[in-house]
């Protein structure tokens, strides 16, 4: 059917909720288009989009055939994996309570078992209970750092990490074969609960999880000695990173942080936030100025479902600087391997885990402790790939992962980037870094004189509509078939394209690549720069990476300015 048919369609459903239905009334034609045109995209990190009628976008409909093709692919798997049941969490953006009790209903009505959360939870907090509950899945609806009018739906696997792509595929084989989408069934959720088909989640899996927290603290003296002189601002970013991220803080010994009034408590609406994100300034500005009316230390942001961290520290001049995402992984790194090393603990066989599209810098920093740093695609689900192969062969020794995204992983006891291990972690390294009078912000400078300047950025260019995803697409074949052989006067000495699984050197000699296929362009330069070039997998961007650096801070911040400008000219 076409936009226009599928919208009529939906007008005239009489099963349609009235408020959704209301909504279609005062549409414009563009927004009919948007909400019709095809399906919402689902992919190894589940869906995300706007929340309102249609097929588009996120709503009780889309979200109930998600979870009939979940449950139609467990069945699909046998009674015992059938048994195993499915973990649900949410976040506090509106209508996050209300679409996981509709998951929860539908997967009821299939006679699957059900543990899901009495109020919202962090996101980790999710992947850690697929694990503590045996469950075959897990869904957590949140839509992360997006603006206030997004929602989205995170699917997990058996081993608490986003679902893989062969099980991520089968989903959505499923989920298209659903075409009425106001006919799913929906058990009663009080029988459920009666009978012990749904369970709830609660104080327990809290306890549990700080319980496995305790072990991110690798040395407990240096917050018993220097926590009490730090001073911390914390703000959750009106998400749910403060029920277990203040927790955490005072079971590490550290008690002595202020939280951002205006920011402490879940709200949908996100008031004063137009986006909460701590990857940008923006969202800091509160915790600015309560920082120096506390004269805190650091400032530390959890993103609305706790999966991510940013944070800003005081330099010399008394005003804050945000470190960027790779900059703290940098600094945390470093700080765990030299903390092992110190206490004869570091394996011999210790192993970090990155992105490709994250900085050299820790690469250079784990080589310095001989830790092989290995990369992975883009997705923490292969940051959590790794950790099971670990396990598995036995060959490494998991020590942290990281994204430039502002993820990060201590202990694997979760399988997703997890904001509350990254702060508790981040208060640690800040004791470090007093214990030799020093601050987060002289402990960067060090290691950069150490290592290196490395300077890196990411540009997100949104193709919104339904001509994105063609805009993006072709964007990306022309860099395949026009594709530069120099930037900024700096050689391609290799092109990775991890769509073709190949690497073609600047002589033409190709080898092959050992990852996953993905559709990912990556550059690397006579001068050990970087370039990569990706679509989004949950938003309609195509998004840029550079990573350069050079033995001063001007120098490199200059080139990341002409690589910059010679990836706007192509």
């Amino acid at each position: 059917m076409s936009w226009k048919e599928t919208y009529q369609a939906w007008v005239d459903e009489p099963r349609l909720a009235a408020d959704l239905k209301q909504e279609l009334t005062t549409m414009t034609d563009e927004e009919k288009e948007d909400a019709f045109y095809g399906p919402l995209s689902f992919g190894t990190a589940g869906m995300r989009g706007l929340m309102g009628p249609g097929t588009n976008r996120m709503n009780v409909y889309t979200v109930r055939q998600a979870t009939a093709g979940l449950a139609a692919l467990m069945e699909s798997l046998g009674d015992e994996i059938k048994q195993r049941g499915v973990a649900i969490g949410y976040d506090s953006r509106h209508h996050s309570a209300e679409f996981a009790h509709d998951c929860a209903r539908v997967l009821g009505a299939h006679q699957i078992p059900v543990f899901i959360y009495d109020n919202v939870r962090p996101t980790p907090e999710l992947s850690f209970a697929v694990r503590y509950n045996h469950a075959y899945a897990g869904i957590m609806i949140t839509a992360s750092h997006n603006p206030k009018e997004y929602n989205g739906y995170k699917i997990y696997g058996e081993d608490g990490g986003q679902l893989p792509p062969k099980e991520s595929d089968q989903m959505t084989a499923f989920i298209r074969q659903i075409d009425d989408v106001f006919g799913i069934e929906l058990a009663d959720e009080q029988a459920m609960l009666n009978s012990g088909l749904e369970q709830v989640m609660g104080e327990d899996v809290d306890f549990a999880y700080l319980q496995e927290a305790k072990a991110v603290t690798i040395n407990r003296e240096l917050a018993a000695e220097y926590g009490r002189d730090m001073k911390f601002v914390f703000t959750p970013l009106c998400g749910v990173g403060r029920m277990l991220g203040e927790r955490a803080l005072r079971q590490a010994g550290f008690f002595n942080f202020v939280i951002e009034p205006l920011e402490a408590q879940p709200n949908g609406d996100f008031p004063g936030l137009k986006n909460p994100n701590p990857e940008f300034a923006e969202a800091f500005t509160r915790s600015i100025a309560l920082g120096k009316q506390v004269d805190a230390d650091v400032l530390i942001a959890t993103d609305p479902d706790a999966d991510r961290m940013g944070c800003a520290v005081r330099q010399p001049n008394g005003e804050y600087q945000l470190l960027t995402g790779n900059q703290i992984a940098s600094l945390m790194l470093h700080y765990i391997l030299e903390a092992h090393k110190q206490a004869g603990t570091l394996p011999a066989n210790a192993a970090a885990v990155k992105s490709i599209v994250s900085t050299d810098f820790a690469t250079k920093i784990a080589a310095s402790y001989g830790v092989e740093m290995i990369n992975v695609l883009t997705g923490f689900k292969w940051i959590a790939d790794q950790i099971h192969q670990y396990e598995t062969k036995h060959n490494h020794t998991f020590m942290f992962g990281f994204e430039e995204s502002y993820g990060y992983l201590v202990q694997p006891f979760v399988r997703d980037k997890d904001a509350i291990q990254a702060l508790t972690l981040l208060a640690e390294v800040a004791a470090y870094y007093r214990s030799r009078n020093m601050t987060l912000y002289d402990g960067v400078q060090e290691l950069f004189k150490t290592y290196g300047y490395f300077k890196e950025k990411t540009i997100a260019n949104v193709y919104a509509g339904v001509d994105g995803p063609a805009k993006i697409k072709a964007l990306m074949k022309k860099f395949r078939e026009e594709s530069p052989t120099d930037f900024a006067g700096h050689q391609v000495v290799a092109l990775e394209d991890f769509a073709q699984g190949t690497k073609t050197l600047a002589d033409g000699t190709v080898e092959a690549l050992t990852m996953p296929t993905s559709n990912v362009l990556r550059y690397v330069l006579d001068d050990e720069t970087w370039i990569a070039i990706r679509p989004s997998g949950t938003e309609p961007k195509l998004k840029y990476y550079i990573g350069t650096s050079a033995p001063t801070e001007a120098a490199a911040t200059a080139k990341l300015a002409e690589f910059e400008a010679a990836l706007a000219e192509f």
